[in-house]
């Protein structure tokens, strides 16, 4: 830690400097991770084929509930060259039997939101390493739960939040770093991006639950249920980053506010008049904010907004005393570096020169993987974590710390956008720890 907060500090201190040490990454251990995979659906077989391009990752068991998914898992790591897998399939328990495998390292958990809890439990138990998409829970109780279960069993639980590995948002994290933003004092960033062919994708284009493929089998019932932020942590992972959050700063209180939801009516109703799924009361707000206090007086305004047409942004602005980064244009302004006062510069030609190290030294790596090549950053940093076994870059305070967003949101909104103290799952921590995310290549 000690090594990595002097590189930190040099970082800071000098615009320009590389802020890696030298060295191969795979030339720090020569040992193979092994994984099971809980889930193997569309999202599970990304990490399917991303443990496929590794000589270092062995996939030693799959379980899914659906044979359709696992037929397609198989006959891909077949293709592949790899040795099968052991199945597990059967009830919602039939992950048990994977988790009971001796020598499996760690597990990817890519199963519907409502699972994720107890499996991640269960797995650290059993003495996994826990890699969980989001969210990690659906009540704050369950984020408690997560914390406590990795604390007491000393087993890493990992968010596998791509976007922190996002190319633009790497840059602007160096950019910050080197003081180019100067202090910063407001932070965006959200999920924002068109899902209604995802909601609805079955034959008819209208259709959700059993008869639906993939996540409109599950993903849509939570926009009927739930008003409420529902998928948080695309935003407020980065945004942590930038921030300080658990490593010297804390969100303190959030509220949220929600529109009158009527996309994913009128979208049915487009596509089938007279459809029976245009006449339901979604619940969820088509544009839904949230505004975070910070301990150290930033504020964080969280956007999720998935059931109107639009193009794709993830909203994030940077903005500090000395300029700011919007990606909705992708636009940077520096005071007194832009070309001119008062005009953007493209943020591309600022990203050129800062472009975080990390991207520079393993862009080969990533080339052709999922997300524009981010999705081969976090599966890496975290098979690299269970390699070398060590703490993963993304730790459990933070993973609940961007996932309990969804609780916390939802109890704002069913109180009249009441503000709602926001747990410190560190107990304190947060004053003594150092943001080190990213600052070296030993597991990112």
């Amino acid at each position: 830690m000690e090594r990595r907060e002097f590189i930190r500090a040099g970082a800071i201190a000098a615009a320009g400097f590389a802020i890696l040490p030298s060295g191969s990454l795979f030339a720090k251990s020569n040992g193979k991770v092994r994984l099971g995979y809980i889930g193997v659906g569309a999202r599970g077989m990304s990490h399917i084929s991303e443990g496929c391009l590794r000589d270092d990752v062995e996939i030693v068991a799959i379980c899914d509930t659906q044979e359709t998914s696992l037929k397609r898992c198989r006959e891909y790591i077949a293709k592949k060259g790899r040795p099968a897998a052991k199945e597990f399939t059967g009830g919602l328990d039939a992950y048990k039997g994977l988790l009971d495998i001796k020598d499996i390292d760690a597990v990817i958990i890519a199963t519907p939101w409502q699972f994720h809890h107890p499996q991640s439990i269960d797995a650290m138990k059993a003495g996994k390493y826990v890699g969980c998409e989001v969210i990690a829970g659906l009540s704050v109780e369950d984020h408690w739960d997560i914390v406590h279960t990795s604390e007491k069993t000393g087993i890493p639980y990992m968010t596998l939040e791509n976007v922190c590995y996002r190319r633009d948002v790497m840059a602007a994290l160096n950019m910050s770093r080197q003081g180019l933003f100067g202090e910063l004092v407001h932070v965006e960033g959200g999920y924002q991006h068109n899902l209604r062919e995802v909601l609805f994708n079955g034959a008819d284009h209208v259709t959700f639950g059993p008869d639906a493929t993939s996540e409109a089998q599950w993903r849509t019932q939570f926009n009927i249920d739930i008003d409420g932020d529902i998928y948080p942590t695309h935003g407020a992972g980065p945004c942590m980053h930038y921030i300080d959050i658990n490593a010297g700063n804390r969100f303190t209180s959030l509220s949220s506010f929600s529109s009158k939801a009527r996309g994913l009516a009128a979208f049915v109703e487009e596509k089938s008049p007279g459809n029976k799924n245009a006449k339901i009361n979604y619940k969820n707000g088509d544009v839904i904010q949230t505004m975070i206090n910070c301990a150290n007086g930033e504020t964080v305004l969280l956007s999720h907004d998935t059931h109107l047409p639009r193009p794709y942004s993830l909203g994030f602005r940077v903005q500090g005393t000395k300029g700011l980064w919007m990606d909705v244009a992708q636009s940077v302004y520096i005071d007194h570096k832009s070309k001119e006062d008062d005009s953007w510069d493209p943020a591309q030609q600022w990203f050129e020169k800062y472009d975080h190290p990390l991207w520079k030294k393993f862009e080969k790596y990533a080339e052709g993987a999922g997300h524009g090549g981010m999705d081969w950053f976090v599966f890496n940093a975290f098979v690299e974590s269970v390699k070398q076994k060590r703490q993963t870059p993304i730790d459990v305070y933070d993973s609940v710390t961007m996932s309990v967003i969804t609780p916390l949101s939802t109890k704002s909104l069913k109180e009249g956008n009441a503000p709602q103290e926001f747990p410190d799952f560190t107990k304190g921590k947060w004053k003594q720890r150092k943001n080190t995310f990213a600052l070296d290549d030993s597991g990112f």
